[in-house]
């Protein structure tokens, strides 16, 4: 990177910065800050924003991107010293070059749906690169495809994409404020999977920062690369800058629907029912379930389980109705039922607002602060009924449970195991996600509820994916393993690597060893880099 003199603004508010640290800090870390602002000044010819924990705005900014607030109020965690914003690529490579010269963890952050918080916590000093000021998008609707920055959410990626087409779309989250970056670089799926697979499976270049401070692209990086950060996690291999993607084609008028049924209503039934016949669907219909509690209608004062059919066909109603009369009558699936709309507004639809609302919706990045716990699962077998109840039992009582079963096949089960690192394919029926929320404050409370997921998912054990028990990347777990500051070997990170990624799992150590040797981009469940 060329160097270069920096303005005299920008000297002046480094020297305020560094100035406004307290008389209280040692003068170990207030060197570190002192060191680390000099050289983000030397290595680049622009205003850099940081946020040192005196800043006015650092705990706005430390807590605007947090969608589980649980990590940071653990009293063992370490909050960043230094959070910088880039507004260029530059500044990005700066910060490599800064945090790799002067030995302090980096950590990304781009939408910040991080369920353990690896991206803004950690045990030891470290700094956060907040992507949120680098999220431009260009869509080619000529082309059929996008560049879009690393900070922009997939509610904004939508909202440009139908500036520019009714019919084209892209296949990624359905809660439209997930970021980018961090979605992309673990798979990403949506409510396309099964007809055009995951959000990385449709990506075609990328720019990264390397550990070096080098931006590569697609052709300059190299095979092995582009392969391992297409699903292999992010923070492990660098800083993705921005994704080129394939957008695909979608019908002008797509079919919303959600039926909902209580165990009363013969729910157990239906989802059991489901398991088999959703994941052999056309590939145009992708139907979850949705599993949380309500008022019984038959028992006062009780709570019973509703399952929640929530669905989109790439079609009409007339036909998503002929497939359904066909594939799964038991639902009763009625015209009354169905929402003919656009895609765009499929994408309200499952971000929680209305179909019909502003789609101006889509820009907002606000996200509601929870406390919570999540575990992940693949099934690869029908689970009995039994297993079903058994499952109702442990979540009748249970304050703010939900279980989400997302069905895969289709284009799903057409894609290579090891075409991305993302090796969830062929075989997979469903994936669950499992979920409980709390609102009171405290570990003694905390714990219990973490106790009780960790029960939860011992209990499921019998009827989901084995040798390895599989897990979503995207879904970070810590309680199947991690470790300190980054630093795990070969066999350590195997723990939670191979249910990640299964067999990919060798190759991306095999990538992270050749590109990053000193395993500067870690976490504490980073891909290791070992010498083999």
């Amino acid at each position: 990177m060329k160097m270069g003199t920096f303005s005299n603004s920008y000297l002046l508010v480094v020297s305020l910065l560094i100035f406004s640290i307290s008389f209280g800090v040692s003068s170990k870390t207030l060197d570190i800050h002192e060191k680390f602002l000099q050289c983000l000044s030397q290595n680049s010819h622009t205003y850099i924003p940081t946020y040192i924990k005196t800043s006015p705005n650092y705990t706005s900014i430390l807590e605007s991107n947090v969608f589980n607030q649980r990590p940071l109020s653990s009293s063992t965690n370490v909050k960043p010293f230094l959070i910088i914003t880039p507004l260029q690529e530059s500044h990005v490579q700066a910060s490599v070059i800064c945090s790799k010269k002067h030995v302090t963890q980096l950590k990304v952050r781009s939408g910040g749906h991080d369920y353990e918080g690896i991206s803004y916590v950690s045990d030891v000093p470290f700094v956060i690169l907040e992507m949120i000021n680098l999220r431009a998008i260009n869509v080619d609707a000529k082309a059929r495809t996008a560049w879009v920055q690393a900070g922009a959410t997939v509610g904004e990626l939508y909202y440009r994409i139908a500036e520019k087409s009714r019919t084209l779309g892209f296949p990624a989250a359905v809660c439209t404020t997930v970021g980018v970056g961090g979605q992309f670089s673990g798979g990403g799926y949506g409510s396309m999977l099964r007809k055009y697979g995951l959000a990385d499976d449709n990506i075609i270049d990328i720019r990264i920062v390397d550990a070096r401070g080098k931006i590569l692209n697609k052709k300059t990086m190299g095979k092995d690369l582009f392969w391992a950060i297409r699903g292999g996690g992010g923070g492990s291999f660098g800083v993705v800058l921005s994704w080129k993607i394939k957008l695909v084609p979608i019908p002008p008028t797509v079919t919303i629907f959600t039926v909902t049924k209580t165990l009363e209503e013969g729910a157990t039934g239906l989802v059991h029912k489901w398991q088999e016949v959703a994941p052999k669907f056309p590939n145009e219909l992708f139907m979850r379930v949705i599993l949380t509690l309500t008022n019984s209608t038959t028992q006062k004062g009780k709570t019973t389980i509703q399952a929640s059919f929530n669905s989109m066909y790439l079609g009409d109603t007339t036909k998503l109705l002929l497939v359904m009369k066909e594939r799964f009558p038991e639902l009763g699936l009625k015209s009354k039922d169905c929402t003919e709309t656009s895609w765009v507004r499929s994408t309200l639809y499952f971000g929680n607002f209305p179909a019909e609302s502003p789609l101006n919706n889509l820009l907002n990045r606000n996200k509601a602060a929870n406390t919570f716990k999540a575990k992940s699962d693949y099934v690869r077998h029908p689970i009995s009924k039994t297993g079903l109840e058994g499952l109702w039992k442990r979540v009748l009582g249970k304050e703010n449970p939900v279980i989400i079963f997302t069905p895969y096949g289709g284009r799903m089960n057409e894609i290579s195991e090891s075409a991305t690192p993302f090796p969830h394919r062929n075989g997979t029926l469903y994936m669950i996600m499992y979920v409980v929320i709390w609102n009171e404050q405290g570990g003694v409370e905390g714990s219990k509820h973490i106790t009780w997921m960790r029960n939860l998912y011992k209990y499921m054990a019998p009827y989901v994916s084995k040798s390895p028990r599989q897990a979503y990347v995207n879904y970070r777990d810590l309680d199947i393993g991690q470790s300190k500051n980054g630093t795990a070997g070969y066999q350590l990170g195997k723990t939670w690597g191979e249910k990640y990624f299964m067999g990919n799992y060798k190759r991306l150590v095999h990538v992270k060893s050749r590109f990053d040797p000193e395993n500067f981009f870690r976490h504490e469940q980073s891909i290791p880099s070992v010498a083999f």
